[in-house]
């Protein structure tokens, strides 16, 4: 099953063309690097796949719902971090996956302390959480080590190995490596 394709797609920002006649496909279990310096499109692309903006030619299909983590963590900073993905899980129906995603990123301790107190690495931590957390078949990953110490990259790409084992796809665009055993190499 294609939980991810894109089909000749190309991309404008900002008045330019960044990328163009792009075609690549994730099915279940396979995972994509998506690298490239810094400006030339990576976190365009990653919104392209979100759905968050439209390609300026080409076709995108999802075959599975997509969960992002991308700059921001998108969590409600005064409320305590198993409340905060809590709200995202009760919008999936997967609260129950709250508590197993925290433990698997390393925080779970934090569980009742307010996102605005968490540490950069921490907030990273707490957004890929989010993303554990949504039963999402399709991760996409903006940047998921920067900020990141070296337990945690190996947290992440364990997490990342357990949802392609489970029949999920990953798209992950990075500078700093994570490990994707058998990934497909995009280079912008």
């Amino acid at each position: 099953m294609t939980l991810l394709a894109f089909h000749n797609v190309a991309c404008d920002r900002g008045g330019r063309r960044l990328f163009a006649g792009l075609s690549f496909a994730l099915r279940a279990g396979e995972a994509a690097l998506l690298t490239g310096p810094n400006g030339i499109g990576k976190s365009s692309l990653v919104r392209l796949a979100a759905g968050l903006s439209a390609p300026a030619a080409g076709r995108i299909e999802r075959g599975a719902p997509a969960a992002l983590a991308g700059e921001a963590a998108a969590l409600d900073l005064e409320l305590p971090l198993a409340a905060a993905l809590g709200f995202w899980a009760g919008l999936d129906g997967t609260r129950n996956r709250v508590e197993p995603a925290l433990a698997a990123m390393g925080i779970d301790h934090l569980a009742e302390v307010p996102v605005r107190f968490l540490s950069t690495g921490q907030r990273k931590r707490a957004a890929l959480a989010r993303v554990i957390a949504s039963g999402a078949g399709l991760w996409l990953l903006d940047e998921p080590a920067n900020g990141l110490d070296t337990a945690s990259v190996a947290a992440l790409e364990a997490a990342i190995d357990g949802h392609r084992a489970d029949g999920g796809a990953v798209l992950v665009a990075s500078h700093v490596p994570v490990a994707l055993p058998n990934a497909q190499d995009l280079r912008l």
